[in-house]
């Protein structure tokens, strides 16, 4: 069924990305190419990492389902966790159109898509019904991507109170401080407004699931240590190394790449993970690490893993080439572990460093 869907792919991609996007939400939900049971995953590509067990490491990036709408279909594609959100405490419609484009010459995306979402009420709705009867459950670690609106935002008042809403109906919790298209946001991940920001969710919350902070890559070198140790001290459990770029490589293709946005997919594969393994470095093992840009092909995940990462997450790799993505990359990550002689995908974790 994986394979109908990923056929019609080069039919999709003849549509407006926005367009194509809304029409592979709706295929999902109605259960279009998605496998009567969960793929097994070989017991090597298990990882044990924020008090859980993942499957396997390839997770779905937020973004994607930004409602809550279609986790159980996508867990059951494969992945081995799945992120839903960004989800806002109020409705917003997000930035004018257009504001997604494919670069196809250069396998990536640029977004200035302004945290469009159905707000957290529809969106803890959505989760609770998660967790209703037997079998309801997407099987993997469900985790929610959380931020703040455009107007009227308190994030000391409005990042609690999110977690709030969700933290009795997921695995795990991400507080988006990092998107280019929400003014102001990235403010949020300095040092000092770090530590104020955490210090107002432990206030709040005694308990909650791990807390997990996703950062940009167009941090410099003087910012990445003070932020990493005011994550730590402040009590996060996480760091996803990173969210989309305003940079420009010289070398695009695209006719779209001096569009306004983030861009993400291969040209952001380099940045990606020079700045994971910066991280790990400084990390050193006390909190975990996610993996995310530009990851393509199973010798990415490994890179990434090498690197210092638990896991990683994929998105743009994934509206390219379909669900058939996950089986080949978990083909190539076997063969490597088999060639290398390596038992589990665990036992890579920062080899490189």
């Amino acid at each position: 069924m994986t394979d109908i869907t990923s056929s019609l792919l080069p039919l999709v991609r003849k549509l407006d990305p926005e367009q194509a996007h809304r029409l592979a939400i709706e295929a999902l939900s109605l259960g279009v190419g998605i496998p009567v049971a969960r793929p097994k995953d070989d017991p090597a590509l298990a990882v044990r990492t924020l008090g859980m067990r993942f499957p396997n490491p390839i997770g779905m990036a937020a973004g994607f389902d930004k409602d809550a709408r279609v986790l159980r279909p996508l867990a059951r594609l494969g992945f081995g966790f799945v992120e839903a959100g960004t989800v806002t405490p109020r409705p917003q419609p997000g930035n004018p159109q257009p504001r997604l484009f494919r670069l196809d010459e250069d396998r990536a995306v640029i977004n200035r898509m302004g945290f469009n979402n159905q707000g957290i009420d529809r969106f803890a709705v959505r989760l609770a019904h998660l967790h209703r009867g037997k079998g309801f459950h997407p099987g993997v670690p469900v985790g929610a991507n959380l931020g703040i609106n455009k107007v009227g935002a308190v994030p000391e008042r409005d990042y609690p109170d999110l977690i709030r809403r969700v933290k009795h109906y997921v695995d795990y919790i991400v507080l988006n401080l990092s998107s280019p298209n929400t003014p102001g946001l990235r403010a949020l991940q300095g040092a000092e407004r770090l530590t104020e920001l955490l210090g107002a969710i432990s206030a709040a919350h005694a308990t909650r699931p791990p807390l997990l902070i996703k950062l940009a890559p167009d941090l410099s070198e003087d910012e990445i240590g003070p932020i990493v140790e005011a994550a730590i001290a402040g009590g996060a459990q996480g760091l996803i190394i990173s969210n989309t770029t305003l940079a420009r490589p010289a070398d695009l293709k695209s006719r779209f790449a001096s569009e306004a946005g983030g861009l993400s997919g291969r040209p952001l594969k380099s940045r990606a993970l020079s700045l994971l393994r910066d991280v790990a470095r400084l990390v050193n093992g006390r909190i975990a690490l996610i993996g995310c840009g530009g990851i393509e092909t199973g010798a990415d995940v490994i890179a990434r893993i090498c690197a210092g990462a638990d896991l990683v997450q994929v998105y743009t790799a994934f509206a390219y080439d379909g669900p058939a993505l996950l089986p080949r990359l978990k083909r190539e990550m076997q063969t490597i572990l088999c060639e290398e002689g390596i038992e589990t995908i665990a036992d890579l974790k920062g080899a490189d460093l």
